[in-house]
C-alpha cells in the first residue's frame, strides 16, 4: 500500500472507491496542526496495492497521456521556455530519471540537468536533499509529469521542502521565486485553522502560484484559500479524441474562507453567498475514474507505470498552462479576466452545503469548478 513513511501512526490510507477505481490517498490524513498533506491518489486493487501498467513498443500505459490532456483541453503547441517550479515535502532520489522515462514514452524533449531544462535543490536552495517519503516522492513524480505534459519546453525546477510543515514548506516557495521561477505549483493544503502566520509565503507579485483544492470533498483549504493564489479544483473527464465532457468530481474541496478576504480581482463573479475569499478558481482533471499516466514510486521494487487522481493532477496542470502563456501576472486575477477561455462544467457536487453553489456545479462560477477548466492557455 502506497502512503506516507513519516504519517502518524493514527494517519491509516484508507482505500476508497470511484465508480469502479479503486484509489488511496498518497499521503494519509488528516495534517496535524502547522503542517499539510499531499492530494495526490493513486489507483489501487481492492486491498490498495498500486495498480501497475505495463507497457509494449506499440501500446501507451494506462490513463490519460500529454496528448490526451492537451486535445481535451485544447492547448496548442507550445515554445514556450517559463520557469515553473514545483514545491513538494521530502526528497526524491530519482525524479530526473524517471521524468525522463516519462518524457521519452510519450515523445516529449528531453528535461535534464544537462542540458539546463531541469533543476532541484533543497528548501534552501541547496544540493543536500531530505529524507524520502514514499508518497511524497509519488507527488512529486505526479506533478513533475503533468508541467511536461502542459508545457513540455519549460524549464523546472524541483524545490524539496525538509518536511511538510507550512514553515519549510513556504520558505521552499520563497526559493522557489528567488531563482526566478515564473510558476510555482503547491498540491498541499490542511485545516485553515492557525495558518494566518504562514500566508505571507504565497505572495509573490508577478508569479503564477498554482494550489491543489483537497481531496476530502467539501470544505475549505489552505493555502488554497490564500488571497494570493489561484485555487484549482477538480473535474471527471471524459474525451474520446474529439468529445470532451466533464463534471466536478466528489473528491475535490471548495468552500467559503473563514479567515482570509476576498481578493478584488473574484469581487464581482456570481458569488454573492461569500463575503470571504472563495474556492476554487478553475479547475481540471483530478477524478481517479478518470486519471492520468504518471511514471513514478510504485513500491520497493522501483518505479512503475502508475494512474493517479486527485487535485494534485490539477494543480499542476494547470501551472503548466501558466507557463504556457508565458505572460504577466496579477495574483489569481487571470482567469476572471479571460472568463470566456474557459469551459464551464455545470454538473457534480462534492457535498452537502447550505449555499447550493459552494459544492454543486452549475452555470457560471461555483465552488467545486470555480470559473470552469482550460480551453487552451489563453485564461492563464
Amino acid at each position: 500500500m502506497a502512503a506516507s513513511a513519516a504519517a502518524a501512526p493514527s494517519q491509516i490510507a484508507r482505500v476508497e472507491q470511484s465508480g469502479r477505481t479503486f484509489h488511496v490517498a498518497v499521503c494519509p490524513g488528516p495534517a496535524a496542526k502547522g503542517t499539510a498533506r499531499c492530494h495526490a491518489h493513486i489507483v489501487t486493487d481492492a486491498r490498495g496495492n498500486p495498480m501497475v501498467s505495463t507497457t509494449t513498443p506499440n501500446a501507451s500505459p494506462s490513463g490519460f497521456g500529454p496528448s490526451q490532456l492537451r486535445g481535451a483541453y485544447n492547448v496548442p503547441a507550445t515554445t514556450a521556455s517559463d520557469a515553473v517550479a514545483i514545491v513538494d515535502a521530502y526528497g526524491y532520489p530519482n525524479a530526473e530519471h524517471d521524468l525522463g522515462v516519462y518524457r521519452a514514452q510519450f515523445g516529449l524533449p528531453p528535461c535534464t540537468t544537462l542540458n539546463g531544462c531541469f533543476s532541484k535543490v533543497n528548501q534552501n536552495g541547496g544540493t543536500t536533499y531530505p529524507a524520502t517519503n514514499t508518497g511524497w516522492d509519488q507527488e512529486q513524480a505526479l506533478d513533475l509529469d503533468m508541467v511536461s505534459a502542459m508545457c513540455p519546453s519549460c524549464h523546472i525546477i524541483l524545490v524539496e521542502a525538509t518536511t511538510s510543515s507550512y514553515v519549510n514548506l513556504g520558505t521552499a516557495v520563497n526559493t522557489a521565486a528567488a531563482l526566478g521561477a515564473h510558476v510555482i505549483s503547491n498540491s498541499y493544503g490542511g485545516s485553515e485553522s492557525g495558518t494566518n502566520p504562514y500566508e505571507s509565503y504565497y505572495n509573490h507579485a508577478g508569479v503564477a502560484i498554482t494550489v491543489s483544492t483537497g481531496d476530502s470533498g467539501y470544505g475549505a483549504q489552505f493555502p488554497a484559500t490564500s488571497p494570493h493564489v489561484t485555487a484549482v479544483g477538480g473535474t471527471s473527464l471524459s474525451w474520446n479524441g474529439s468529445t470532451r465532457t466533464e463534471s466536478a468530481w466528489s473528491g475535490g474541496g471548495s468552500g467559503c474562507s473563514t479567515v482570509y478576504a476576498k481578493p478584488t480581482w473574484q469581487a464581482g463573479v456570481t458569488d454573492s453567498g461569500c463575503s470571504m475569499r472563495m474556492e476554487a478558481d478553475v479547475s481540471a482533471v483530478a477524478d481517479p475514474n478518470t486519471g492520468v499516466a504518471v511514471y513514478g514510486p510504485a513500491n520497493r521494487r522501483g518505479s512503475a507505470w502508475l494512474v493517479f487522481g486527485g487535485t494534485s493532477v490539477a494543480a499542476p496542470l494547470v501551472g503548466g498552462l501558466y507557463g504556457a502563456a508565458n505572460g504577466s501576472v496579477n495574483y489569481g486575477q487571470n482567469p476572471y479576466l479571460n472568463r470566456g477561455s474557459l469551459n464551464d462544467v455545470t454538473s457534480g457536487s462534492n457535498g452537502s452545503c447550505s449555499t447550493t453553489y459552494y459544492c454543486h456545479a452549475g452555470t457560471g462560477y461555483d465552488g467545486p469548478t470555480g470559473l470552469g477548466t482550460p480551453n487552451g492557455d489563453t485564461a492563464f
